[in-house]
């Protein structure tokens, strides 16, 4: 039986899917699982660290059924997962305009490695070829073959947008791209903060946010004076880290076992939405760290 802080978090979230969001619809008979049902058991599937749709659907037929009384097989489930896609993200936003922390105007960007691949011939065969490529991830000294997800999220960790971007592109352009996709976003939050690490330092990078009205906050070099700021980017940039970490170290990020993009682009989309769920309920309920899944863990 799956623990109780679990169980309402999940309760809450489908009702606020299924209240908030207008779902997909079918054509003649509706599927025995909801799409609102669906998206709570992919959140419950990240929460609970399976990687493996079959292990998770047989874990859920048996301790999850008084929840889901009907469950897909592992096809069934896969298929509809992605077709959830555009679902899923709406109700990442949908959680993160739920809390205080959508008005906050200090946002933190950064980028993250989503290997796909490990090996040449997976590689050379991978349905990815094409979107993902080569990179280099620093923070472990080693190259990977994938994509980055780029986060821009509150200093709470609260997701405000995200993107799946080749590694070999520029940053800045990755980043400016999301901006324009959002640009109303962006335009009733005068005096943004944007903090960001030295490679998004660039002056005409600095300029194109100047025009959004948006100032950027990162880390001197040293060959320039000292910039506003740069005392709090230390813990500022040990607050981004610990985002990441929970994506990877609790949320299992890497290993996301997608093959194709659409099958990406969901288990990444799954792991923000199970991260911007577990902030909200935690928000909601007044926990002292917003960021902890450690209650809804098994």
């Amino acid at each position: 039986m799956t623990n109780e802080n679990l169980g309402t978090l999940l309760t809450a979230l489908y009702v606020k899917i299924d209240d908030g969001l207008e779902t997909l619809r079918w054509m003649g008979r509706p599927p025995r699982l909801s799409d609102s049902e669906l998206v709570t058991l992919a959140v419950a599937q990240a929460l609970l660290g399976f990687h493996s749709e079959t292990r998770w659907l047989r874990y859920a037929k048996v301790h999850l059924v008084s929840m889901f009384p009907y469950l897909p097989q592992q096809s069934g489930y896969n298929k509809r997962l992605k077709a959830a896609l555009p679902l899923v993200k709406k109700a990442i936003r949908m959680l993160a305009a739920d809390t205080d922390f959508w008005f906050d105007i200090h946002w933190i960007v950064d980028s993250t490695p989503v290997p796909c691949g490990m090996s040449r011939p997976t590689v050379k065969r991978s349905d990815l070829a094409g979107w993902a490529g080569y990179g280099y991830c620093a923070s472990y000294s080693r190259f990977f073959w994938g994509l980055r997800l780029y986060l821009v999220c509150t200093p709470t960790g609260m997701p405000v947008l995200w993107a799946l971007a080749n590694p070999k592109l520029d940053e800045r352009e990755v980043l400016q791209a999301m901006l324009d996709l959002d640009a109303g976003l962006v335009a009733v939050r005068p005096g943004l903060l944007l903090i960001a690490d030295k490679g998004f330092a660039s002056r005409e990078f600095e300029n194109d946010l100047a025009m959004r009205e948006i100032e950027l906050l990162r880390p001197s070099f040293k060959r320039e004076n000292k910039r506003r700021g740069a005392g709090l980017l230390k813990s500022v940039r040990q607050l981004i880290e610990s985002v990441n970490d929970t994506l990877k170290g609790q949320l299992d990020l890497e290993q996301h076992g997608g093959r194709t993009a659409e099958g990406v682009a969901v288990r990444v989309a799954q792991r923000v939405l199970a991260l911007a769920a577990a902030i909200w309920r935690n928000h909601k309920t007044g926990q002292p760290v917003m960021r902890s899944l450690i209650t809804f863990d098994h």
